[in-house]
């Protein structure tokens, strides 16, 4: 039987992280790389690729880390990134589906927000939709299908706590806007891309359950990046625990999903939220 230690260790898997150039998707590559798995980093642009794995080499100057462009809305995008890997002998072990358009609710007065449903502009639910839950469905299309035809992965679809729960709009309200309609709010379609991610996890799990591929999802709760005080202290009285999450606090999990630590899980999600959701 193999120790508790040796089911997080993944040397000899190679792990692609989607969108990993921001906040979050640096944090699950250095979680991958903690585990001893090549990661291959990857971005919409190359240049923000090479530059997360730039910043994560400071600490961890050893990682062995590949930098990669991959439109994730484009099949032919993703489909020339497997090739590329393909052609320089890599096959990809574990695709963790991060990436995401996350609009930042701000707010100023006199201005008609589209981020309220009733002016929500069509092509912006479009693009957010393609980017964060088409881009993982052409992700393990592709990858997930290779996956299943060698007989072994792991998926890990990055959702929220808002694809569990709804946004309390009331913790993006503005005092000093006076309107109703003009009052920013989280948009409709980051509640509804994390919830699919979560339906797309589920399909996917059952769907290769006779091919060794296992596919989770991971829903975090807000994360701490300086954001505006009194956000986060109406954020805060939301949670049991009383306070966001520090960036790093999803790694463990990370690893755990990814790793045959969860061997016998498949087609769940993992809410780490500081029980915001159990009230």
């Amino acid at each position: 039987m193999a120790s508790p230690s040796s089911r997080y260790d993944l040397t000899s898997r190679t792990a692609l992280v989607t969108g990993a150039g921001g906040l979050l998707g640096r944090q699950h590559v250095a979680a991958l790389s903690e585990a001893g798995a090549r990661v291959v980093v990857t971005d919409v642009g190359l240049a923000q690729a090479e530059a997360a794995i730039a910043a994560l080499k400071q600490n961890a100057p050893s990682a062995d880390l590949i930098a990669l462009a991959i439109d994730v809305t484009s099949f032919d995008s993703v489909r020339a990134a497997n090739e590329q890997l393909s052609g320089r002998g890599v096959s990809v072990d574990i695709l963790v589906n991060n990436a995401a358009i996350d609009p930042k609710v701000t707010s100023a007065p006199g201005v008609t927000h589209s981020s309220r449903f009733e002016a929500f502009p069509v092509p912006q639910w479009q693009t957010e939709i393609a980017v964060g839950l088409t881009g993982a469905m052409l992700c393990a299309q592709v990858f997930g299908g290779a996956m299943a035809a060698r007989g072994r992965g792991v998926i890990l679809n990055i959702a929220s706590d808002l694809g569990v729960i709804a946004p309390d709009q009331r913790i993006y309200r503005q005092p000093q806007v006076t309107r109703e309609e003009e009052q920013p709010v989280k948009p409709v379609t980051y509640s509804v891309i994390k919830h699919g991610l979560i339906g797309l996890t589920k399909y996917l799990a059952t769907y290769w359950a006779g091919h060794g591929v296992r596919v989770n999802a991971i829903s975090p709760g807000g994360v701490f990046n300086n954001q505006d005080p009194a956000f986060v202290e109406r954020l805060t009285r939301l949670i049991p625990m009383a306070r966001m999450a520090d960036v790093d606090e999803y790694r463990a999990a990370v690893q755990f999903l990814c790793s045959d630590a969860s061997s016998y899980m498949t087609g769940q999600n993992l809410v780490i939220d500081g029980g915001r959701s159990v009230w």
